[in-house]
């Protein structure tokens, strides 16, 4: 079940029998949760790390007049909240999009993991430090891309991301969001959500239809979004 999860890690680095056998060992039970569930509700004392194994989840924050930002989307293989580890609480909400799998991996485990194995310990903050390389990329669209460029890079990570995983293949996937999600992940009206993609969709780059992205032009999408994949670090590198 965590395979998607083991194949994000050996994309970057060179994961030993030994420290498989650890991460398989680490995982305590498996749940399904169903769409729009919070998985983990923010300031809720953390014990566990949760794994994505199936579905798209999100990180997401909410204002008191019920607008919501989401900060991050997460993929199948994804630890959707490896700094609870540390932090022990969330600042924000984790929340199920579409129905999800999940894999909770107790805190002692992790500690365990850390101890017995140093590799695994750098694998795991690398995972930590390219989170915060794909926030930083989603800061630039949310306070400087216009509404085309931004719809247009987050086709473009996701492809990537998901490509990762094997779930993403001859330009196109699966994206179970609601165009409402798509305007609190980029930040925008529905209005211009809309507009943004009718544009892409007259490009002759992407269209995004029946919760099915199909890219049709990858470097005419590239180009529209000013993609460059070098944030998401996918040279595989001793860590």
């Amino acid at each position: 079940m965590i395979e998607r999860h083991l194949r994000k890690l050996r994309a970057r680095d060179a994961i030993s029998p030994e420290e498989e056998a650890a991460i398989r060992a680490s995982v305590a039970r498996i749940e399904e949760v169903p769409d729009d569930q919070v998985i983990v509700p923010a300031g809720k004392e953390m014990n566990v790390c949760t794994i994505l194994l199936d579905g798209i989840a999100c990180r997401r924050k909410d204002l008191s007049s019920g607008e919501r930002q989401i900060t991050e989307l997460h993929v199948p293989g994804d630890y959707m909240d490896l700094h609870s580890f540390t932090l022990k609480r969330l600042d924000h909400d984790v929340v199920a999009l579409s129905p999800c799998a999940l894999a909770f991996v107790p805190h002692a485990a992790m500690a365990d993991i850390t101890e017995r194995f140093p590799h695994l310990t750098r694998v795991y903050w690398f995972s930590t430090n390219l989170d915060a390389a794909i926030h930083r990329e989603w800061v630039l669209s949310l306070g400087r891309r216009q509404a085309l460029s931004a719809m247009a890079h987050l086709f473009c990570e996701l492809y990537i991301r998901l490509e990762l995983v094997g779930l993403a293949r001859d330009g196109a996937y699966d994206l179970p969001l609601t165009q409402t999600e798509l305007s609190e992940c980029l930040g925008i009206s529905a209005v211009h959500t809309n507009r943004a993609l009718q544009e892409l969709r007259d490009t002759g780059t992407v269209e995004f239809r029946s919760s099915r992205v199909q890219i049709a032009d990858w470097d005419g999408l590239q180009s529209i979004a000013e993609f460059d994949p070098a944030y998401l670090y996918l040279e595989r590198r001793v860590r």
